[in-house]
């Protein structure tokens, strides 16, 4: 069996390297891959976004399963493209994925189906959307319609700073045309918790939980990015919650979907904060999350593609989609200057060393002559497993500084908000 995965992070190859262990497939293939996806897969020189370009290869070369990973294939049609050529694809079609490419649609959906989440306003004019601003009680949420590589979402802690990022948006274009409407939310406080959910339409089986850390500095300080390192399971979601989740949230969701004739079928995550009034959504994205994935599959002990295949075929319900009962953390080993700017092209070294004791996910890199070199923002994620989440988190960090490169950064603390967490919960 011939298995395209679509996309170049350290997302995919961590679905990459899930798949590899299905003995039926045999060849791995990746558009474009990176350094460390090369070692598994076929690269393959075209962008994740070429919809019309990787639809014509894999027809071309009789892939059998295509796995589209990152949000603007997705957003672009690329598993409609697919499945007109006949290719079965995991992931949402167009139609679908507009409940991460427009925050407006995925707000109204959650409004009108009763779906718990922050109260907001929609704008597509600046000037409206500053005069809500003047008598809205801070702090407050300004996000950008559309994609915008995790960064179109901004934390206000006062009108100025609120109307700065509405006009950075809307007028300085800073998310291009996905930040011509803007919707501006509530501040709502609580634990966050990152659930990704497998589903073909009909049933949903959530993951395990996993807690991100966005922000660029130790302490959660600095910058918004993509994710500087995540853990598994999250100790916030109880049981308890997650059976609420269930009920009030992933379940309805489903529902919405199918009630807008827009059936989602792939991984739909679910950005949730447990609030004192009970779970809320703060965001939907339509695939993995990065670097979610990183921690999730790991643990998970079924067959990977099988799950895909089952999404596709609509038989989730009877496929097994079991996790180990131990946990994960993955520290991100960053470019230097990320996520503003950055220079790429250096050599990494330690990786060998650093794959003895943990799983080394390449993000942002390339293979040369010289070796697997720096290539992006978010070079590396070091996972490390354990029976225990503090065993988790030493395996990754002592693997972790086996790696050096040039202006190398990473977080010293991630998983430390979850281990006060669950000293808490043991007093």
């Amino acid at each position: 069996m011939k298995v395209l995965i679509v996309g170049g992070g350290g997302r995919e190859h961590t679905i990459a390297l899930k798949i590899a262990e299905n003995p039926q497939v045999t060849q791995l293939y990746a558009a474009p891959g990176n350094g460390g996806m090369a070692a598994l897969c076929q690269c393959v020189p075209l962008k994740a976004t070429d919809v019309a370009g990787i639809t014509a290869w894999a027809k071309e070369n009789a892939i059998d399963f295509v796995v589209v990973a990152p949000d603007d294939p997705l957003c672009l049609g690329m598993v409609d493209a697919l499945s007109e050529a006949g290719i079965p694809a995991f992931g949402p079609n167009k139609a679908a994925a507009i409940i991460e490419g427009s925050k407006v649609f995925s707000k109204n959906l959650m409004k009108k189906y009763g779906i718990p989440t922050a109260a907001y306003e929609a704008f597509t004019d600046f000037d409206a959307a500053v005069a809500y601003l003047q008598t809205a009680e801070m702090p407050i949420v300004v996000k950008a319609d559309g994609l915008a590589l995790g960064k179109g979402v901004l934390i206000c802690n006062t009108r100025e700073e609120a109307v700065q990022a509405v006009s950075s948006m809307m007028k300085d274009e800073k998310f291009g045309a996905s930040g011509r409407s803007v919707v501006i939310e509530e501040f709502l406080t609580g634990p966050e918790v990152s659930v990704l959910a497998f589903t073909d339409g009909k049933t949903i089986k959530p993951m395990v939980s996993s807690m991100d850390h966005k922000r660029a500095l130790d302490g959660d300080a600095g910058l918004n990015t993509g994710g500087m390192g995540t853990i598994a399971p999250n100790p916030c979601y109880t049981p308890e919650l997650a059976e609420r989740c269930m009920q009030e949230i992933f379940l309805p969701t489903v529902a919405a979907m199918n009630a807008e004739g827009r059936t989602f079928k792939g991984c739909l995550y679910f950005g949730l904060m447990m609030t004192p009034k009970g779970p809320k959504v703060i965001e939907y994205n339509c695939r993995f999350g990065d670097p979610e994935t990183q921690v999730v599959l790991p643990l998970l002990k079924s067959d990977l593609l099988t799950i895909m295949q089952s999404t596709v075929n609509g038989t989730l319900a009877e496929t097994p989609v079991e996790f180990d009962d131990g946990a994960a953390c993955c520290v991100v080993l960053a470019s230097g200057g990320y996520p503003v700017s950055y220079k790429s092209g250096y050599v990494i070294s330690g990786l060998e060393a650093a794959a003895e004791d943990a799983l080394v996910i390449h993000a942002g890199t390339k293979k040369t002559d010289e070796g697997i070199v720096t290539a992006g923002g978010r070079v590396l994620g070091v996972v490390g497993r354990c029976k225990c989440l503090p065993g988790a988190i030493s395996k990754a960090y002592a693997a972790a500084r086996k790696i050096s490169f040039t202006d190398m950064h990473m977080r010293s603390d991630i998983g430390q908000r979850a281990l006060r967490e669950l000293e808490a919960q043991t007093k």
